[in-house]
């Protein structure tokens, strides 16, 4: 992802620019393309970034993949809460 900073710019776009502020836009130019345009706050940004770290998306796939559970029953007794 890369950030770009616009210094005046046109009227139309700070007006597109102000709306992003209250809710997500969709902005469609003349040949069908659809582009989203929405407020960046810094949880929506460290998401972003999270996403672009291949190792820790590795790990998570392959976490969801798991199927093999651990009794409670076993946790309890290797935690000394009896059962």
């Amino acid at each position: 992802m890369r950030t770009v900073t616009i210094t005046g710019g046109s009227s139309e776009i700070k007006a597109l620019l102000d709306q992003a502020r209250d809710e997500d836009l969709i902005v469609r130019l003349e040949d069908g393309s659809e582009f989203m345009l929405s407020a960046v706050d810094d949880f929506d940004h460290e998401i972003a970034q999270t996403r672009r770290n291949e190792k820790l998306m590795a790990l998570l796939d392959q976490r969801a993949r798991q199927r093999q559970t651990i009794p409670l029953d076993k946790v309890k007794r290797e935690l000394g809460f009896g059962g």
